[in-house]
């Protein structure tokens, strides 16, 4: 509708991008400043020199707050004092130590002005008296949370969105993702299934010799089996390769999780049963993208032997192909694109 959230250039994530027309003139909007810890830098030093005052400043602008309704001033810009006031490893009124209290302090002075900058009151600062900090400065933008610590960068629409990485960026998987990813891609066994762990099976290849054996054994095997030209390079980038494998009873599993019946299909339950396992494939991606990682995902069909034997499973396992999985390489805003035209993907009629 008429609400976008978005992330801005500073790290913000905010309604309408902080965005705001209340308060000014008709036909101007307000935008967020573009470097708001300058700009706080800037006032801290022009009040100092015309007043002689030693003062902080806060720069604020109104934001909603997760799962909290309501709007408070939050701190976007600072100067002179610390934003984030460490406190790990100190003790607590009892004694206790501390392990992961670090207290916003930019955002508890700019709670606290808004109690007198009304937001039609045309108050434009408040002074804050009595605010107490040892630690040195330190500007509001260590207030944003750094991207891989992120619990919910992505929208659900923003993972589900087919995208094939290019390249990926430095550091490692953790492997708590690539397990939570295979819980919520693997489908669930049948009512009666006695043996529903040999149905799937998810293998990632973390070390670099295990993943550069893989990728020598596809390039040496049959043109019509072996890796596409220029996937090698993509895939010898990555930092972790997944291999999903179907088991040896994957031919009796005919049924998608979603569906009360059988999957529509010409063929008998062997291609049911690939099918279901290029669906778990495209959940296992959604659920890594999810975690902000980046995936390719090159299919295999004639490589079956080659994973099975590059990983020593069974012969009864059938390898459906190699996901590369990797942090997602730096983006540079490019602040000068203009944005693509959307050409609408459907038609009603």
């Amino acid at each position: 509708g008429d609400l976008v959230v978005a992330e801005t250039r500073h790290g913000f994530v905010c309604a309408n991008a902080g965005v705001d027309a209340s308060n000014v003139a008709e036909g101007f909007l307000s935008l967020l400043p573009q470097d708001p810890d300058r700009s706080a830098e800037g006032i801290r030093r022009a009040l100092e020199a015309a007043t002689g005052a030693a003062v902080a400043v806060v720069v604020t602008d109104t934001f909603g707050r997760p799962w909290r309704r309501g709007l408070v001033n939050v701190a976007v810009g600072a100067a002179g004092l610390p934003s984030l006031v460490d406190l790990r490893g100190t003790k607590d009124a009892l004694g206790r130590v501390l392990d992961a209290t670090v207290v916003a302090l930019a955002d508890e002075v700019a709670a606290a002005s808004g109690l007198v900058m009304g937001k039609a009151d045309a108050v434009p600062a408040a002074l804050v008296r009595g605010v107490r900090f040892e630690q040195p400065p330190l500007p509001a933008a260590a207030l944003v949370r750094a991207p891989g610590e992120d619990l919910f960068a992505l929208s659900p629409l923003e993972a589900a969105a087919p995208r094939q990485a290019q390249a990926f960026g430095p550091g490692e998987v953790p492997p708590e993702a690539l397990e939570e990813a295979a819980r919520v891609a693997l489908p669930p066994a049948p009512p009666g299934d006695a043996a529903p762990g040999e149905r799937t099976l998810v293998v990632g290849l973390r070390s670099p010799a295990a993943r550069r054996r893989l990728l020598a054994a596809l390039r040496s095997a049959d043109p019509s089996g072996g890796l596409p030209p220029g996937e090698a390079w993509v895939l010898g980038q990555a930092p972790l390769l997944v291999l999903p494998f179907l088991g040896e009873d994957a031919a009796r599993v005919a049924r998608d999780e979603r569906s009360e019946g059988p999957l529509p299909s010409a063929g008998g339950d062997r291609e049911r049963a690939l099918l279901a396992g290029g669906a778990a494939v495209q959940r296992l991606t959604v659920a890594l993208r999810s975690h902000r990682l980046a995936t390719r995902w090159v299919p295999l069909p004639g490589a079956r032997d080659v994973l099975r034997e590059a990983v020593g499973v069974g012969p009864g396992w059938t390898g459906l192909g190699v996901l590369a999985v990797g942090p997602e390489p730096p983006e540079v805003p490019d602040l000068d694109s203009q944005p693509t035209p959307l050409t609408a993907p459907v038609v009603w009629r």
